[in-house]
């Protein structure tokens, strides 16, 4: 299956030549050059709901083909594979299916698996020469978000690397930053940020190893916890409004209502202080009945800016009311705008680093989840000392990658 040398040279040749002219044009121009570039070639690592999602997507709406893919989990690979027509020798389950996937003849890797694997996947994927587009968060704890640092850093100006946050990557948010950055709100005092939601619901039964691994998002080891696997959304946005990185953080939070599976907490509230004494109120929860709102706001000496993810963003200060377009599509959009942006990069041969916010970020994340648990001020330089790395405690049987989600689901 896999094309030789020369083969391979000629179709990056091609790849080069069929992007001359492609700077600057936008979805539809990617969609209409589908007819006259040469496919990229991708491996998705990851092929769980979101991960098929992003494979299809990047085939969608650029000259992508996906013609590798690795999960834990069998019947989720034959399900990807068949959305995404991947033939099932290029599909390779267990724990070190990516190992196989990188050897194949690919150009990027998507790695839209379960948080805990990002660092190693990352690193194996970047010394492969592949190219990355990166879920978030990075990883789930400091020492992961070290390594995908380190490993990004040796290949900038080589390969792409894109960490795939929608807001970034979004007009109103971006011209609502801008603004802020150009001192439309003066100096920011102090703010809010908060993911409120509904909880989330069971990927499989929830019955031994195989059981926490397809619920992983209930898994403090392998999602990092609500904080940093979702809630990253909002604490990214008020990193990026205020500028900078906490410098310490105190907070509390617990487990009162999701105690039905896993050890993730389902609230958390914690106080941010960035340089300077600014502050950032945090909070979030995962059993809201009938609420849903993803948040960011900043008071500053002169006005305020207010955001939220599928929502308004606006400024209002004492020169002037500024409001962006309506971000209702963010979800789709901002993936399919980061699809495009990564894909572009390659084919035009000038490599995108988008990494140091997304590394930021996901401290942050983990800052406010060590203060949480530890009920406690933690600074952001004990963070970075102690280093912390899970141990995921994975204990898989061997037959693990062949049992379905829900074996009792369509029997009588």
């Amino acid at each position: 299956m896999q094309e030789s040398k020369r083969e391979d040279q000629d179709r990056r040749q091609f790849l080069k030549t069929a992007a001359t002219g492609a700077a600057s044009m936008g979805l539809m121009a990617a969609n209409s050059a589908a007819e006259s570039e040469a496919p990229l070639r991708i491996g998705l690592i990851g092929c769980g709901q979101r991960g098929a999602w992003i494979g299809d997507l990047f085939q969608q709406h650029t000259t992508t083909k996906v013609v590798a893919l690795a999960d834990y989990f069998q019947d989720r690979l034959d399900a990807a594979a068949k959305k995404l027509d991947v033939p099932a020798d290029q599909c390779f389950s267990g724990l070190t299916g990516h190992q196989k996937l990188l050897a194949c003849d690919l150009d990027a890797v998507a790695i839209i698996s379960p948080p805990c694997f990002h660092p190693e996947q990352t690193v194996a994927a970047l010394a492969a020469g592949k190219h990355v587009y990166l879920a978030k968060p990075i990883a789930v704890d400091v020492a992961g978000c070290l390594d995908i640092e380190r490993a990004a850093a040796k290949v900038k100006g080589k390969l792409s690397v894109l960490i795939d946050f929608q807001t970034r990557n979004n007009p109103s948010f971006r011209q609502a930053a801008k603004h802020v950055h150009e001192g439309m709100i003066g100096t920011p005092i102090c703010g809010q940020a908060y993911y409120h939601t509904g909880r989330l619901g069971l990927k499989g039964k929830p019955d031994g190893e195989v059981g926490r691994l397809r619920n992983w998002v209930f898994d403090q080891a392998l999602s990092g916890d609500i904080i940093v696997e979702q809630n990253i959304h909002v604490i990214d946005v008020a990193n990026w409004f205020m500028n900078e990185h906490p410098v310490k953080a105190h907070g509390v939070g617990g487990r009162r209502v999701r105690t039905d599976i896993g050890d993730c907490w389902d609230h958390f509230i914690v106080t941010y202080t960035y340089p300077g004494e600014g502050l950032i109120d945090f909070s979030s929860n995962q059993f809201a009945p009938g609420y849903n709102d993803l948040c960011a706001r900043v008071y500053g000496s002169l006005g305020t800016v207010d955001s939220h993810y599928g929502g308004n963003v606006e400024i209002e200060s004492k020169s002037k009311h500024w409001i962006g377009e309506k971000t209702g599509r963010i979800y789709l959009d901002g993936a399919v705008n980061n699809i495009v942006d990564f894909h572009r990069s390659i084919t035009e041969q000038k490599p995108v680093y988008v990494v140091d916010d997304g590394v930021s970020s996901t401290l942050t994340s983990i800052l406010g989840r060590m203060a949480a648990y530890e009920g406690r001020t933690v600074t952001w330089d004990e963070m970075i000392a102690g280093n912390h790395r899970y141990d995921l405690k994975l204990n898989l049987p061997a037959d693990g990658p062949l049992q379905v989600a829900f074996p009792d689901r369509g029997k009588a």
